[in-house]
C-alpha cells in the first residue's frame, strides 16, 4: 500500500519543483536592469563611464527619473540627439548635475558636477 502512493507523490514533487524553477527564472528575468557599468558616448569631450547599477541602487525615485527622458535601450541618447529630440548637454544639465547638486545640498555623498569629472578623453 505504501508504494501505491509513492509514484503520485513523486509526480507532485516534480511538478512543484519545475514550477518553482520556472517562476524563479521569470522573476530573475524581470529583475534584469541592464549592465552594471556602461560607457556613454560623450561627444568631443570624451566618453562618460556610467555606474548604472550604483544609480539604480541610490535612486529612490526609480528608473523613470532618468528613463522618462530617454528609452531603456542601447544608443538611445545618440539616436535622440540625431533626431533632434535631445539637445547637446541636456542629459547632463537637466539630469546628472542637477541631481548630484541636490544630493550635495542634502549632505549626501554624490557624483561629479563638472564636465571634466565625467568625460574621459
Amino acid at each position: 500500500m505504501g508504494q501505491r502512493w509513492l509514484r503520485p507523490i513523486l509526480g507532485i514533487c516534480v511538478v512543484i519543483c519545475v514550477t518553482a524553477a520556472a517562476v524563479e527564472s521569470i522573476s530573475a528575468g524581470a529583475q534584469d536592469k541592464g549592465a552594471a557599468d556602461m560607457v556613454l558616448e560623450g561627444g568631443s569631450s570624451g566618453d562618460v563611464p556610467f555606474p548604472h547599477r550604483r544609480h539604480q541602487e541610490s535612486l529612490t525615485e526609480g528608473c523613470q527619473v532618468c528613463h522618462d527622458m530617454f528609452p531603456q535601450k542601447r544608443g538611445s541618447i545618440e539616436a535622440l540627439k540625431a533626431e533632434g529630440n535631445l539637445e547637446s548637454k541636456q542629459v547632463m544639465n537637466r539630469l546628472c548635475t542637477a541631481c548630484h547638486r541636490q544630493y550635495r545640498r542634502e549632505g549626501v555623498d554624490t557624483g561629479p558636477i563638472t564636465c571634466g569629472q565625467c568625460h574621459q578623453r
